[in-house]
This record gives structure tokens, sequence and C-alpha cells, in this order.
């Protein structure tokens, strides 16, 4: 790389108004050295914690080591895009409190945020490269490869991994999306002002918020007890003994968010994509149960939450059915969905046990 030291600072200042422009709150700079990372990596595969996310132990080396998944990378540049409509914040309790209300992850109630951000950082990078008037090599990721991103992200000074192993900030909390690009610049790095450490204190809320106990502790999430892999990444049967701590939580869970007291400086999010759509944050159930194969894709067009298919929506749901409060508008929907021929096993199983719940006292 050819470009000149001041001409580096002053690319780094660019690609932080470019970032602006696009719609980030927040960059950081970060060589590609993740060996810190790497004992905590292996202790959290070796105890199994991943579950059916075997993608997780695959390409450890590139996950470990940026530069082996994009040769000739020398920094990461790393984003942050606040996600959290304003007001939802209030709502999040209050639903969680109905048994009527489905809870879905505030992150997907509006637009797919992959390719949203995705098309963003591949202007910047196209800019980076213009700047730089050579070829460059760059790509860029939005949970989209094996990339630690967290651990990039606090590395390059966005903020630390708490307790509850999300990235929090000290002045936007934990409610907003990171993505990356890999570049063979050789950018200054973000200058760090303390050394990387946690700002969690003794606090232990979002370990004991948790629905499931999926924390062993601090900073370790047994994922197969975690909602959000339960109901997005696990394809077949919930555990009987998991279902009534799910409650109405049908498509992720942020409890351990609700509680984290940093998120008291979260920032409302300007992106209008990201507001709820189809009434998703505050549908009833029994409404979202009642929605045909067809409406499902109609109503989850562009949303994260198409890619769990139908089936497995109706699976979720039909958990929050057999915990609300009996109904008879709910019995018969659940007996009458037990009549499609075209239902899954996984799906016939939840809706049954559904049933029970609603017809026995």
């Amino acid at each position: 790389m050819h470009v000149q030291p001041h001409n580096l600072q002053l690319l780094a200042e660019k690609i932080n108004d470019w970032a602006t422009n696009e719609g980030f709150q927040q960059i950081g700079i970060t060589d590609c050295n993740l060996s810190n990372y790497r004992p905590y990596l292996e202790e959290w595969l070796a105890n199994h914690y991943q579950g059916e996310m075997a993608y997780m132990q695959r390409n450890l080396d590139k996950r470990l080591d940026p530069k082996a998944l994009v040769e000739g990378s020398l920094r990461v540049i790393s984003f942050r895009m606040d996600y959290l409509p304003e007001n939802e914040k209030q709502k999040m309790p209050e639903i969680l409190a109905s048994t009527d209300q489905a809870y879905v992850s505030r992150y997907a109630l509006g637009r797919d945020y992959h390719k949203l951000m995705r098309k963003r950082l591949a202007k910047i990078a196209k800019r980076i490269e213009d700047f730089s008037e050579q070829h460059l090599t760059q790509r860029a990721f939005v949970d989209s490869a094996p990339v630690l991103e967290r651990a990039l992200a606090e590395k390059a000074g966005l903020g630390w991994i708490g307790k509850n192993t999300m990235l929090i900030n000290k002045n936007a909390g934990s409610y907003f999306f990171l993505g990356e690009i890999l570049t063979s610049v050789p950018l200054p790095t973000t200058p760090q002002n303390e050394p990387i450490q946690t700002h969690c204190g003794s606090c232990t809320a979002c370990l004991t918020a948790c629905p499931t106990d999926a924390f062993t502790s601090a900073h370790q999430l047994d994922a197969t007890k975690c909602i959000s892999y339960l109901t997005i990444e696990h394809k077949g049967s919930i555990p009987i003994e998991l279902r009534k701590k799910m409650g109405n939580r049908v498509y992720g869970c942020d409890d351990c968010q609700i509680v984290c007291p940093w998120n008291k400086f979260n920032q409302s999010t300007q992106e209008l994509d990201f507001y709820p759509r189809h009434n998703l944050d505050k549908e009833r159930l029994l409404a979202l149960f009642l929605w045909s194969e067809e409406e499902f894709l109609s109503n989850t067009e562009g949303s994260p939450i198409r890619r769990i298919g139908y089936q497995q929506w109706l699976r979720n749901l039909a958990i929050g059915l057999g915990n609300a409060q009996k109904c008879p508008e709910t019995i018969k929907a659940l007996t009458k969905r037990l009549k499609d021929d075209c239902l899954s096993a996984v799906a016939r199983e939840h809706i049954e046990w559904a049933l029970n719940e609603q017809t026995n006292s």
C-alpha cells in the first residue's frame, strides 16, 4: 500500500464522514489479531454450547484471523448502526407481560438489516478504493461469514462484551447492528483511551433475567437454552421443559437487554426500514397463527423472520398459544390447524402440546 501516512489519517477521517452519511452511528478501526479471543471460543465450543450451529466449528482459523478469511487484510473497520425504533423500549415489558400478544425481538420488526447495511458498506468500500487510486483487497460483511464481529468491535473501541455476551456501548447500550469492512489499507487504528475492560461491575441483572437460565456464568451462554437460538436456529422439537419458560416469545428474545442498565442510554433509530411492519410489535398470537403460508411469505417479505419458514413459525406460535390464557377461540384455531395435511411433524407436535395446555387445567 503506497498511500502516504498523512493521507491514511485523512482517509480514516473521511471513512468516518462517509459512515455518518450512510446512517451509521460510529466506526472503529483495528488490526486483525484476535488471538486473545481464542481460549474463550475454544472453551465455548468444547462445552457444545453452539448446539446445532455446526458452522461455528468450521473455519475456526478464519474466525480468529481475518487475514485468513480475506488474504491481504491489514485492518478491520467496524461499524455500528442503532436499530431500536422510538418508544419501543417502553412497550417491550408490557408486551412480554401480555399472554395473548406475540413478542418478536425488536431487531426483527422491520426490514432485514443484512442487505441494507451490506449495500451501504459496499459503497463505503468503493469510496476507500477511489480515494486510494489503486486496486485494494476489500470485503464487506454483515453477519455473513466466519467473522467474530463482537470481538472485532470491542477491539475497535465500539464497546465491551458484557456478561450477556452482547456488545455494550457506554453511550448507546446494546440495541445496534454491527458490520465490517476488511481492507488491505494500513489505516491508523482507533486510539484506545483505556485497556479493553467491561463496565458491567457487580451487576448480574442479565444473568438472572434470562427466562430459560441459558447463562452458565458471566460471559458464557449455552445457546441450546437460549430462546433466540430455540426459535430461530433450532429446527426440531423444543424441549418440553423449556416451553413454559418461553412465554410469548415467538422470534428471538430481548430479556437480557431489557434489564441492562446501560440501555437507558440507547439511541432511537432514524432508519424507517427498522420500524415495525404488519403490527409485529403488538400483534396477537392468534392473529399470527391464523396466517396462511401465503400470508406468511407476503408479510415477511424482506424480513429476517422469513428465514425460519412457515412451519417453524407455526411451531413457535404454538408454544406461545400453549402458554396463553385458556380461550375457546384459541382451542378452535389449534384444533382446526391439526387438520392441515401440510403440517410438518414438528409443527404438529407443538400444536398438539398447545392444545393439551389449553384444554387441561
